[in-house]
């Protein structure tokens, strides 16, 4: 036991940084890969429309059921990560994202998709999404905790930034199956450092979380902050769990579920090459990087209903000019990935405070996990709705306005929500 103890002091006493960064970088990379790999299939509708004769909607479906796997993912992986750990959880997040791409390699058939890529890889990505995210914000870090979830979000929209141009650069030369063997490849190296230097929480190395002085005042702080805690039957009483599940729902329509699907196809339809397309999304990502950092250190500071309410209706501007921007104007493209890329994932960091202050942070993995699910929820109906209104009507048209109209009701919603007020929470399990 006094070896152990001394080989953590060891630990520490080389580190130029407090082990929580280091838990931060692992996780930012495990999350990188994750939206990496969860933004692929905007690269794969046309070319498994050729290879398949399959139909945009029937491909939407499957994204969309992937999409909805995905969403259940969260709540399963905050309970699990309570309960075992974000270290297996990662590692077995990993194993099923490459495990799903292997298997997409060999489909044959539609419902080979829906099993290999809809189920496997959604619930992979699922388990490394942004609810991973907060707890281990919430294990790790007593200060920074907003700023910490916005590099989280940065490293999912770093995910879309390299995984999506590289994917399409692949796809290409060499075909959608090589495309994907790289990236099953690098989901599978990443197991190597998460295997060496994650760790669960701050004292299995012998330290504590970062801004925990060790006073006793700061430790009776802790736990009564982890003893904040409303149960979920209670909060589904709640009008704010509601406009807050609400809310993310149109998130999810106006991110991942329709321009993080459909974006693609709808720009190369218009007129735009390949490149032209790659570097509007890689503007995208570069914005949403600065965005989300951004939005992170806001959220330790203002009003997150306020902010909010702003990038839902920031959004729903960007949104209602994309149906306009056609015949190979590149420009358009570029100012609306710009506008649009600023808060594509800036709507995280104050939606886990708003959280977090309205419920208690005891109960950030099981509430959020749900919330983020309704995220999962609207961009599955979005994935699904924008291929069968393009089958119907020819374009994304109207499936566009219908985002820049949801994303005005979520900046009601946002702005409705009570500030500070909480139920009477139960002990810490």
């Amino acid at each position: 036991m006094q070896q152990s103890a001394d080989s953590r002091r060891n630990v520490r006493a080389r580190l130029p940084v407090h082990y929580a960064w280091i838990v931060t970088a692992i996780t930012s990379l495990v999350m990188l890969a994750s939206a990496g790999v969860r933004a692929a299939p905007s690269v794969l509708i046309k070319p498994l429309e050729a290879d398949f004769g399959w139909s945009r909607s029937n491909i939407s479906f499957a994204v969309a059921v992937s999409i909805l796997w995905f969403g259940l993912g969260g709540p399963i992986s905050g309970s699990l990560v309570d309960r075992y750990g974000p270290r297996r959880i990662m590692m077995i997040g990993l194993a099923l994202i490459a495990a799903g791409i292997f298997g997409t390699l060999g489909i044959n058939e539609l419902w080979q998709f829906h099993l290999a890529w809809g189920m496997v890889v959604g619930i992979g990505t699922g388990a490394l999404a942004n609810v991973l995210g907060a707890a281990i914000a919430l294990r790790w870090f007593r200060k920074h905790r907003g700023l910490v979830v916005g590099i989280f979000g940065a490293a999912s929209a770093a995910g879309q930034l390299i995984f999506l141009p590289s994917l399409m650069s692949l796809t290409a030369t060499s075909g959608w199956r090589t495309a994907l063997t790289v990236a099953a490849a690098f989901v599978a190296a990443l197991l190597v450092p998460l295997l060496l230097l994650m760790r669960d929480r701050p004292e299995d190395i012998g330290t504590r979380a970062l801004g925990d002085d060790g006073a006793a005042a700061s430790a009776a702080s802790a736990g009564a902050e982890l003893a904040q805690r409303t149960p979920l039957r209670e909060a589904l009483r709640t009008r704010d769990f509601w406009l807050l599940a609400g809310s993310f729902f149109v998130c999810g329509y106006t991110t991942n579920g329709l321009i993080g699907t459909h974006l693609l196809p709808h720009a190369l339809e218009h007129g735009f090459t390949t490149d032209a397309a790659a570097g509007a999304v890689g503007m995208m990502g570069m914005m949403n990087i600065i965005g989300t950092l951004a939005s992170g250190w806001l959220s330790d500071r203002y009003d997150n209903r306020v902010l909010l309410a702003a990038y839902y209706g920031f959004r729903a501007l960007a949104i209602a000019q994309l149906p306009f921007i056609g015949d190979a104007n590149a420009n358009g493209l570029l100012f609306f990935a710009l506008m649009y890329g600023l808060d594509w994932i800036a709507t995280v960091p104050p939606t886990i405070n708003l959280t977090a202050t309205r419920f208690g942070r005891g109960s950030v993995g099981t509430l959020y996990g749900w919330i983020f699910f309704s995220h999962m929820v609207g961009a599955s109906v979005a994935a699904y709705l924008g291929g069968y209104l393009h089958d119907m009507l020819g374009d994304y048209t109207a499936a566009f306005l219908s985002a820049a109209l949801l994303g005005v009701i979520a900046a009601g919603f946002s702005i409705s929500i009570q500030r500070g007020r909480r139920l009477e929470t139960a002990p810490a399990a």
